[in-house]
């Protein structure tokens, strides 16, 4: 009992301060938003630390690789598997709603602010790069600055000798801000029930309104996709082993998406779990922190649900090859363009209507949707990107690379990893 509680201590103060912190919402509702400002100091400690931690991550595991580690094929394996997972999620989800139709969907007129016109080559220039260092800092510019990392980190490889020193101080920056990262995460079971308190006294009753239909679709899907989908994923990767070691370090970063709604924040929990799973540090230093803002399978479900709302709101019916390959295809675009924030989505969502040419009168019941779903999307987002590792390790090191490593199939030989 005494190593039970040792291994599990932390899982367990997490879930009394999230706990603690709801019945907290439900006794004293709104007026719990005074203690907000302690979560959002511990959300904030997490966004601050984040953006080091990705850089470093990535570039570290770029230019400390070695020729067998095949990086380039690291990354078109991660690929194709962060876009299979999206494409199921999507293509399942409108399964879901051939065989439960969303109900209509009714929202009055809006003003909205007119769209800055932009050229599509402006739109990309815009996606994919910043005209200033300083913008690449910011958690609003994770792709960019996913893109500067990972070339700094090609950079400092191909430096050969020359860059060994480079190489090495990429190396201990990692160590560092993994540290940091767990001194901060001990904060976590008071922030994240401060969170939640906050999230249960103001949004709580938003939950049970006009948009029902909807949630029940999302979650009640999203739930069964967390739970089959990933035991099937993790499956493929490595059996029942894989299955059993996927769920048994999957809790603290589940919880961590649900309280912070960021896969970006969930990063340092999924860089934590990932070598308890039996992932190379070079597999998973490099697939997490990209899956973080380009694997979003709980975006694919959100945006297949929101494509449905309006069709649902204006009569038409989500049916027809052409209708559903775009669909997909929208999905697959939003599943990138999207930022792993709180509501990161509404550019999704003008994505959505804009390709279909839906006026922008149903914009707000469509953000209104992305806002509800968010919290199960953001767990379906940040820990797939874990068992994506696990499907790309398996790809990369064969059918037996779980029963190569000795003690993780093992719950009592486990080794913890805190760095």
């Amino acid at each position: 009992m005494r190593t039970l509680l040792k291994n599990y201590s932390e899982l367990l103060l997490l879930l009394a301060g999230i706990i603690i912190g709801s019945i907290l919402g439900l006794i004293y509702g709104q007026k719990v938003e005074v203690i907000k400002p302690v979560g959002d100091i511990f959300l904030n400690l997490l966004f601050t630390a984040v953006i080091p931690l990705v850089f470093f991550s990535i570039s570290s595991a770029i230019a400390n690789v070695d020729p067998g580690q095949q990086l380039g094929r690291v990354i078109s394996v991660m690929g194709l598997v962060f876009l299979g997972t999206v494409l199921v999620a999507a293509f399942l989800t409108i399964v879901t709603i051939w065989i439960f139709p969303l109900q209509a969907v009714t929202t009055g007129p809006a003003a909205m602010t007119a769209a800055e016109k932009v050229s599509v080559g402006e739109q990309i220039t815009r996606l994919l790069t910043t005209g200033e260092f300083s913008e690449l800092l910011s958690r609003r510019n994770m792709l960019p600055f996913i893109i500067f990392s990972a070339l700094v980190g090609f950079a400092a490889l191909k430096a050969g000798p020359g860059a060994k020193a480079f190489r090495g101080f990429l190396v201990s920056g990692n160590e560092v801000m993994k540290k940091l990262l767990i001194l901060i995460m001990y904060l976590a079971p008071i922030g994240l029930g401060a969170y939640f308190a906050y999230q249960v006294g103001t949004l709580g009753p938003q939950l049970f309104g006009t948009y029902a239909s909807s949630m029940a679709v999302y979650y009640g899907f999203g739930i069964f996709y967390f739970i089959v989908l990933f035991s099937i994923y993790a499956f493929l990767a490595g059996g029942i082993p894989g299955v059993k070691l996927y769920w048994k370090n999957n809790l603290v970063p589940t919880f961590t998406a649900l309280g912070s709604c960021s896969s970006i924040a969930t990063i340092p929990a999924n860089l934590d779990a990932a070598p308890k799973m039996g992932i190379p540090s070079h597999i998973g230093n490099v697939v997490i922190p990209l899956g973080a803002t380009l694997h979003k399978d709980g975006s694919s479900i959100s945006s297949i649900v929101k494509i449905g709302v309006v069709f649902a709101m204006y009569g038409r019916p989500l049916s027809g090859v052409d209708t559903v390959l775009l669909a997909l295809g929208v999905t697959v675009i939003v599943s990138i363009v999207e930022g792993g924030i709180p509501n990161g989505g509404y550019i999704g969502e003008l994505l959505v209507m804009s390709v279909y040419g839906f006026p922008v009168d149903a914009l707000p019941a469509v953000m209104i949707v992305g806002t509800l779903v968010d919290p199960l999307a953001t767990i379906l987002n940040a820990t797939g990107d874990t068992v994506a590792a696990m499907m790309v390790t398996r790809i990369m090191k064969g059918r037996q690379w779980l029963k190569d490593l000795t003690g993780l199939q093992d719950p009592a030989a486990m080794p913890v990893d805190r760095g």
